[in-house]
């Protein structure tokens, strides 16, 4: 439907609207060119009464919308989604009690909902998937507790605790629960800089403890809250900076391990690291380890690329590690070569989990610095398992409920608190091996987590004699998939404010600390976020031509614009304290300009804001609405508001912004606000 819109006197205030709107379609593009806004065809479209009573009704659907829920009901609703399924929260009278209780349990503890109907042939799946992921989970669980500046029996601890308890509670059936690399990473910077590790080992424990207790208890507050949006200010590409950088900076750290370097840096950063290596030279090192290392390293490296090319040998990678272990031990027992330089782990403490509640430090003078590291590690925890269990379940076509996830990870960490386990979470490349091993359901942890407990029992007298070494190039071997390049590059052709903070987030964490990389990626995320919402996108929207479509006319140059009337549209999700006195003069400075060009049809007489993109506005929004009101109005142009959504329409109500720019200024669509300058003649303040 086209208009040419007039508000000069001259303009007939009643017409009658062209019903054949099929018939004046554009058929080509050439007839589609035809269809301009001109004054020599205005009179053919008219605004019949039926029309305007049309509008008006509408008009009161936006108006007597009823209130939106307040605060209160938002978070008591969060509490009641989080915890029961929608169709539990609203238990019928004739429902019995106990049927209640089976359906809130059910849904705190999934595994009473998918244990019902699990067969012996899944279980024979999930148990070679838990004998192959214990396979890698062992070595590298020591190697990541050398990581974290723990004993290697607190890796194996981890491996036991939380994948138990996860199971019961948690919604993935893929995800690999355990010591991370990068995890263990964040705990050896951030705590040694409390404690010195290697000066008081025993309180550097208890403090890791601790910072495990309060990451649980974060982690359960955000799915209990639903504040997992607080996870989303570590963007996707500050996550891949942060993974790269943090990638290079565990691989220059096994340096220790593969030189047996005994006097180390406890910094992260690079420049520190590759001193500490050079002033390793000029003292007592051993070339046995670095071959020894580098050897095993090279074999684990070919049996990937051959897991690869050949998916039936997916359990040669997966069983490599622990074959390299198994190997190396016997060469350095069978050949003395601890007696000649090789570095070896020596006594592990075997057994069960002790328990560890005595060990949490609430009083500490530490509390302060144990709950921002529990923050930090929260974060990132939840940040990689839930992108991994996300990207798996995607695969298998079935949903992961991500605030469940969160929960389950902070009861399993708090639990792990007490029973000396470290930070744990969902590891890429466990779960990658859980995936292809043909895992059924979350049974493999459980297999894992016995297989763990049985070498904790009875075998940790078998580590002696490995190789520090080997415990390296193990994680050497895992870092690659931490670093991902493609992605790195697809986000700088997307986007180079989101590699900004790609590459923030890298260079800190490699040149200055992990802290630095985090803070630098978090401070570009929200100046990003800061700038949109300061300078967000007002554009200018025209009709399609042979349509009732408005587009942006930037986007869409056959889009025609209404003369006398300018269609602007606010690209922001909020109207608030931020943007709303630029957006005020922006508007005003746009009216002013298209009222002063000389080749102007006719003057701007008319303002339709639509807000279609505007989900909240504050009441500095509301009061720069008013203004803008106002000025218009001294210049007898009328504003009127169209696709308010409902905590807009709702405040502006409250604010008796309504009243003041008057009921029939509210419109559902941006159509009817075109329509009514139709059917009206505006000729001052007085009508609005």
């Amino acid at each position: 439907m086209n208009h040419d819109l007039s508000l000069t006197p001259g303009f007939p205030q009643t017409l009658q609207r062209n019903k054949s709107m099929d018939a004046s379609l554009p058929t080509d593009a050439s007839a589609a060119s035809d269809h301009v806004f001109s004054v020599e065809r205005h009179d053919e479209l008219q605004l019949s009464h039926e029309d305007r009573k049309r509008i008006t009704e509408r008009t009161k659907w936006v108006l007597d919308s009823p209130e939106p829920p307040g605060f209160r009901q938002e978070i008591l609703g969060s509490i009641k989604n989080a915890v029961c399924s929608q169709k539990n929260n609203k238990r019928s009278s004739s429902q019995p009690p106990l049927a209640w209780v089976v359906a809130f349990l059910r849904s705190v503890f999934p595994i009473l909902s998918w244990a019902r109907d699990y067969k012996a042939s899944m279980f024979k799946d999930d148990l070679l998937s838990g004998l192959t992921l214990a396979s890698l989970c062992i070595p590298q669980s020591i190697g990541y507790a050398a990581l974290a500046q723990l004993n290697p029996q607190y890796g194996l601890y981890t491996s036991v605790v939380p994948p138990l308890i996860y199971t019961t509670m948690g919604t993935s059936r893929e995800l690999a629960i355990g010591p991370v690399a990068v995890v263990s990473l964040l705990i050896s910077a951030m705590c040694s800089k409390v404690i010195n590790p290697v000066v008081d080992p025993t309180s550097y424990t208890k403090l890791v403890f601790t910072v495990t207790f309060f990451t649980g208890a974060f982690q359960a507050l955000f799915g209990l809250f639903r504040l997992g949006f607080l996870v989303d200010f570590l963007s996707q590409a500050a996550i891949v900076g942060f993974m790269a950088g943090a990638a290079i900076v565990i691989g220059l750290q096994q340096l220790k391990g593969l030189l047996a370097i005994s006097h180390f840096t406890t910094k992260t950063d690079v420049v520190s690291v590759l001193i500490a290596v050079a002033k390793s030279f000029h003292t007592s090192w051993y070339p046995q380890n670095f071959i020894l290392g580098c050897s095993f390293l090279i074999f684990i490296l070919i049996t990937r690329i051959i897991g690869k090319k050949n998916r039936k040998l997916f359990w040669l990678p997966a069983v490599a590690p622990l074959l390299s272990v198994i190997i190396s031990t016997a060469i350095v027992y069978l050949t003395r070569a601890d007696e000649h330089g090789v570095k070896i782990i020596k006594h592990v403490k075997g057994g069960l989990n002790p328990s560890s509640v005595n060990q949490l430090q609430f009083n500490s003078p530490h509390l302060r610095e144990s709950v921002k590291i529990g923050l930090v590690c929260a974060v990132i925890a939840l940040t990689e398992a839930v992108a991994v269990g996300r990207s798996f379940a995607s695969v298998k076509g079935y949903n992961m409920d991500g605030n469940k996830e969160m929960i389950a990870m902070g009861v399993m960490n708090i639990a792990g608190s007490m029973t000396s386990c470290y930070v744990a979470t969902g590891s890429f490349s466990r779960t990658a091996v859980n995936f292809f091993a043909g895992c059924q359901t979350a049974v493999s942890n459980v297999v894992m987590a016995i297989t763990v407990l049985l070498m904790l029992q009875f075998l940790t007298g078998l580590l002696y004699y490995t190789p520090v070494a080997i415990l390296s190039s193990i994680i050497l071997s895992a870092l690659p998939g931490l670093i991902n390049y493609t992605e790195a590059y697809n986000i700088w052709k997307v986007d180079k404010l989101d590699f900004l903070a790609c590459a923030g987030a890298f260079f800190g964490v490699l040149f200055a600390s992990v802290e630095i990389g985090l803070m630098v990626a978090i401070a570009v995320s929200f100046a990003k976020i800061i700038l949109n919402a300061l300078r967000p996108r007002v554009q200018e929207l025209g009709r399609l031509p042979g349509t009732d479509i408005f587009c942006e006319v930037d986007q869409y140059p056959v889009a025609q614009a209404v003369p006398g009337v300018l269609i602007i549209r606010l690209n922001s999700g909020l109207l608030c304290f931020t943007n709303a006195n630029p957006l005020r003069d922006r508007i005003l400075n746009w009216v002013a300009e298209e009222n002063g060009k000389e080749d102007i049809r006719r003057p701007i007489s008319g303002i339709i804001l639509d807000m279609s993109s505007v989900t909240n506005i504050d009441y500095a929004g509301i009061l720069a609405l008013e203004e803008t009101n106002k000025k218009l109005l001294s210049g007898g142009i009328k504003l009127t508001i169209a696709s308010p959504r409902w905590q807009v329409i709702h405040k502006l109500k409250v604010a008796k912004f309504v009243d003041k720019v008057g009921r029939d200024c509210i419109f559902l669509t941006v159509c009817e606000a075109v329509d009514s300058f139709v059917g009206s003649k505006f000729t001052g303040p007085g009508n609005c």
